[in-house]
């Protein structure tokens, strides 16, 4: 009887271990994908203060070389140490470029870069500085580690190219919109929340393969930015996420019931504070960080957008008086043109 009991329990025993083995052999895709590509970008210096910092800074002004800066007066106001890729339309290029940069649609940026090699790094161009921030995201993260942004975008480069003059709209990046309005705080922030990481799949398993799938997703994304009154208007409606240090947080202000986050990375779990698929938005002092910010977690599979212009669209008199991050325009370099 004992004898029989034992071949009945083993009998019960290996359907369950089969099942079991089962269960973990299909573990929840939606998780381990998400969990792929972070554990993998974490672990590649791809973690996003790694991509603004290393190996060079992600920004730089077009400043002379005559003042340490990048641009040759002395030949033609060209930029020779870099690959410069001009990244706004076809139309407004022609309308006025830096002399030797290439037109490239931002879609285009990692096949081009790869056409033409890594002798030099690649300095990208758009009309403020901010879609190049997604542009450059892009190629940190397919190899180009030394790709940067042309502070500013053209705009910086020639007053003829101030943001009324080419868009025929008031989107200048100096605003004071939020002085005086109930919806701008200088309270403290209330914690961070916590959700769940991203669920999505992907038919890659490949980490590296994975990672390319995601970076040309997020360069195809269109709609990846709000005006900055828009969550002035009606901030309850929104997850607003202030990208600064607490100190500024509460001295310039920042939207009523938005959060202050930094940094922004993947250790620590920090990224939980984040929606797991509602849109929620992050802003800057400029608009250039965010962009650079939100390309990033848009990889990841977040719903996040970039409110243009920052903070310099709201306050831009207080952050300017506190020597703070402003919008300047102070250079008006020859440029050239073209009907081809």
């Amino acid at each position: 009887m004992k004898k029989l009991f034992s071949y009945f329990f083993i009998v019960l025993l290996v359907p369950a271990i089969m099942f079991t083995g089962c269960k973990d052999d299909t573990a929840d895709p939606t998780t381990s994908n998400y969990q792929t590509l972070s554990t993998y970008m974490a672990s590649n210096g791809m973690d996003l203060p790694d991509l603004l910092a290393s190996p060079t800074k992600w920004v730089v002004a077009p400043n002379l070389m005559a003042d340490g800066g990048i641009v040759d007066a002395e030949n033609d106001y060209t930029i020779p140490g870099y690959y410069v890729f001009d990244i706004r339309s076809l139309e407004d290029f022609k309308k006025g470029h830096i002399k030797g940069s290439i037109n490239v649609p931002l879609l285009n940026v990692i096949d081009k870069a790869n056409e033409v090699g890594k002798d030099k790094p690649i300095l990208v161009v758009c009309y403020s500085g901010q879609t190049a921030g997604r542009a450059v995201m892009a190629l940190r993260l397919s190899g180009f580690s030394n790709a940067q942004v042309m502070k500013f975008g053209f705009s910086y480069w020639s007053s003829d190219f101030d943001f009324d003059k080419w868009s025929g709209k008031t989107l200048n990046g100096a605003g004071d919109q939020a002085v005086g309005n109930t919806n701008w705080k200088t309270d403290a922030s209330t914690n961070l929340p916590t959700n769940n990481y991203p669920a999505w799949t992907s038919s890659n398993t490949d980490p590296a393969a994975l990672l390319a799938e995601h970076v040309n997703a997020m360069l195809a994304i269109t709609s990846w930015g709000i005006a900055a009154n828009v969550p002035l208007d009606d901030p309850a409606s929104y997850n607003i996420y202030n990208y600064w240090s607490e100190e500024d947080y509460v001295e310039y202000g920042h939207y009523k019931q938005a959060y202050q986050m930094l940094p922004i990375k993947i250790a620590d779990d920090v990224l939980t504070a984040f929606p797991q698929s509602d849109e929620f938005l992050v802003y800057c002092y400029t608009g250039q960080t965010s962009s650079f910010a939100v390309a990033w977690l848009h990889v990841l599979g977040y719903n996040a957008k970039s409110i243009f212009y920052g903070v310099n669209n709201l306050q831009y008199t207080a952050l300017k008086d506190g020597g703070s991050t402003v919008w300047v325009h102070s250079h008006d370099y020859p440029y050239e043109t073209t009907t081809k």
